[in-house]
């Protein structure tokens, strides 16, 4: 595919588009299938859920601006937490106990140490004779073995353990020594516990009743040896206690003081521990969200539900779907765009979620874009909730069915063939073109590929360089620069990773080569890539084995949007799952609307339709006003069918030019944009998008 094609497609016209548009739109009433309204979505923000979604972490930090409780499953008020009062929350598993100190300092300092490490420290303190004892831990680990080999690590890590303490690897079996309707009748027998030298927490439980309830709990054995070992011991040094083990296995959430909120100065937290099996809890949402300072400090409606799952802390956020959407579609698009582009989203966005089911096991959806961005609160404004109010309960339906209502950023002038991404996605999808993608380069600079007289050639911005008027005997025109210094880049875009290839100043000439706009959302350019580097990124990707070197490069079948299906490297297929694997495979590019060009090479259409490649190392023919003569490949300036031009470099790699960002499936956001910046109601838009379909009212 060449380009003069490519921008032959982004001239379609309003009119042109208005004709592919159904006439009129209309709103039914929704069937048995649809959810009933005012119901909620549950979002995994942290869960290790398989292959299907992983993100973990040690513990989370919660906070609010308002009071919240914290509640049982079974929805007891365990206990409040103040306004703005921080907390935090873990699970119980497997650590490794590091050291004990009386020292705040000393334990900071060592876990300043392990801090970088995959052996992530922990810090809590008790009270031990009514003195300050803080304790260094590392983990969760996922199992007994896993923490050994934690032990491990740390004990090479230098730290200044003292010589009458031991590493230990430490686990979720305790033993319970009482329950008690308060805190304060707790408070003795715990006082004794720790008195005898013996680790004990406070625990708070669900009654039978549906009261709150406090147990004590003793030690932490990683394994039922070690847990018969304590009982005994236990015994012998408070046998006025009942000591059983009901307590392993038993749910609660553990009270323990963090003091290690950060590593600079002391500060403490009350840190909860999830304990038991199937264990569940809630932070119970109120009016102004809680805060997770894990999540980027992010803010989120609804409830958080708090549990384990897969050795590892999972935190569900169920939220009114209606008050996920505000967050969703100021995620997913500005605040900014036209009220109609602002409904379109919201439409597909909520569309999409409805559709989801239970994929995530535990969850509907997760907050990254393997499902939609989701950022909080912090991502909602005024204009987008009253998008999604004005169409509160509105989804796409074909066949009698929700519609998975994909979408991704900008589809280059014209979205995907469902056989161009994943080979799958219902007769709802179709290539269809899409010009108001342009909306995305609507207010960007375009940039002048320039030849400098050394040789070397790169990308000016519009802005700091003018035409002469001059043109070159080949029709090129001629620039100069509007100011001092002018940078030349490698790409046409400013990165800060990039220094630029060479300067421009007034007065001296560059041979304008062609001009394109910034690479973005809507077009980009990337490369050129090294065989090495290639080679590199398709490692695991392929399911053929690749060649010890890439020598050529091309795009040898295209879908019906022009994207890249088949790619062969020294002419062999590059065999890959799905199409749309390609953007992974070579390097992360944007799209798989691309070509390929080769820097250090050409290809010559002879007058008989034969091809011959041309090396940067080779010579060439080339004929001139004084007859043929021949001229060295490397830095001759070629020049294709629709005028564009390039320099050979003597360097071997490839560039990829493409369009788009993102899959291409579905709707494509800028085009939303562009459409209704063009006066298209949001109805007409997503029926543009999504083949037969009908919007319903919940």
């Amino acid at each position: 595919m060449n380009f003069a094609s490519r921008r032959g497609i982004r001239k379609l016209g309003r009119t042109l588009l208005a004709a592919t548009l159904i006439a009129g739109s209309f709103l039914f009433p929704a069937g048995d299938s649809h959810a009933e309204s005012g119901r909620t979505i549950r979002v995994a923000l942290y869960a290790d859920i398989g292959s299907k979604y992983k993100s973990t972490v040690p513990f989370v930090t919660l906070q609010s601006n308002a009071a919240f409780n914290l509640e049982s499953a079974a929805g007891t008020v365990l206990l409040p937490v103040p306004a703005n009062n921080k907390i935090r929350i873990s699970l119980d598993g497997f650590r490794v106990k590091v050291m004990e100190t009386p020292s705040w300092q000393i334990a900071a300092d060592a876990a300043k140490k392990l801090q970088a490490s995959s052996d992530k420290p922990q810090l809590f303190v008790t009270t031990r004779g009514g003195a300050s004892v803080y304790q260094l831990y590392t983990g969760p680990y996922l199992s007994e073995a896993a923490a050994k080999e934690g032990l491990t690590r740390v004990g090479k890590a230098g730290l200044p353990i003292p010589a009458d303490q031991t590493i230990a690897v430490k686990g979720n079996k305790h033993l319970l020594a009482g329950e008690f309707a308060t805190s304060q009748e707790a408070e003795p027998v715990l006082s004794s516990i720790t008195a005898a030298g013996i680790d004990a927490w406070k625990v708070l439980v669900s009654g039978a009743d549906g009261s709150t309830k406090y147990q004590v709990w003793a030690g932490e054995a990683a394994n039922d040896s070690e847990l018969a070992a304590l009982q005994v011991s236990a015994a012998a040094a408070l046998p006025q206690l009942t000591w059983t083990a009901g307590a392993a296995g038993a749910t609660g959430l553990i009270i323990r003081t963090d003091a290690g909120m950060d590593w600079i100065s002391e500060g403490q937290a009350f840190h909860y521990i999830v304990s038991g099996t199937g264990a569940k809890f809630v932070a119970a949402g109120n009016e102004a969200g809680i805060q997770i300072v894990e999540r980027s400090k992010r803010t989120y409606r609804g409830d958080l539900e708090l549990s384990g799952l897969a050795g590892s802390l999972a935190v569900i956020n169920e939220v009114p779907l209606e008050q996920y959407l505000y967050a969703v579609v100021g995620g997913e698009v500005s605040s900014g765009w036209p009220a109609e582009a602002l409904k379109a989203q919201a439409v597909a966005a909520r569309s999409y979620a409805l559709a989801q089911g239970n994929r995530f096991d535990v969850a509907n959806v997760v907050d990254t874009t393997l499902s939609q961005v989701y950022n909080g609160i912090g991502a909602e404004a005024p204009v987008i909730t009253k998008a999604v109010d004005a169409t509160a309960g509105e989804v796409l339906m074909s066949g009698g069915k929700l519609v998975e209502a994909v979408f991704s950023s900008n589809s280059g002038g014209v979205t995907a063939d469902p056989s161009e991404v994943w080979n799958n996605g219902g007769t709802m999808f179709v290539s269809v073109l899409s010009a108001e993608d342009a909306a995305a380069v609507a207010s960007s600079k375009k940039w002048y590929y320039v030849l400098l007289p050394s040789g070397i050639s790169g990308y000016a911005r519009e802005d700091n360089i003018k035409l002469t008027g001059d043109t070159t005997a080949a029709g090129l025109s001629i620039a100069t620069a509007t100011t001092k210094d002018v940078n030349i880049r490698p790409l046409p875009v400013i990165e800060s990773s990039s220094s630029p290839v060479g300067k421009l100043n007034p007065g001296d000439n560059a041979v304008v080569l062609d001009q394109v706009y910034e690479s973005g959302s809507y077009s980009w350019i990337k490369g050129p890539y090294t065989s090495a580097e290639l080679l590199k990124s398709l490692s695991g990707k392929t399911s053929n084995s690749l060649p010890s070197s890439i020598v050529s490069l091309q795009v040898t079948q295209r879908g019906p949007s022009g994207r890249a299906m088949q790619v062969k490297a020294n002419g062999e297929i590059l065999q890959v799952k799905y199409p749309d694997l390609f953007r992974s495979a070579f390097n992360g590019l944007p799209s798989t609307l691309f070509d390929i060009v080769p820097s250090g090479s050409y290809t010559v259409l002879g007058a008989d339709g034969s091809t011959a490649t041309i090396g940067g190392s080779q010579t060439a023919g080339v004929l001139s006003a004084t007859g043929k003569v021949s001229a060295q490949s490397s830095g001759t300036v070629v020049m294709g069918a629709d005028s564009s031009a390039r320099v050979v470099t003597g360097t071997s790699g490839f560039y990829f030019i493409g369009w788009g960002n993102g899959h291409g499936l579905g709707m494509s956001q800028w085009g939303v944009k562009g459409m209704a910046d063009s006066g298209y109601d949001y109805r007409q838009i997503l029926q543009h998008y999504f083949n037969n379909v009908t919007i319903v009212k919940e």
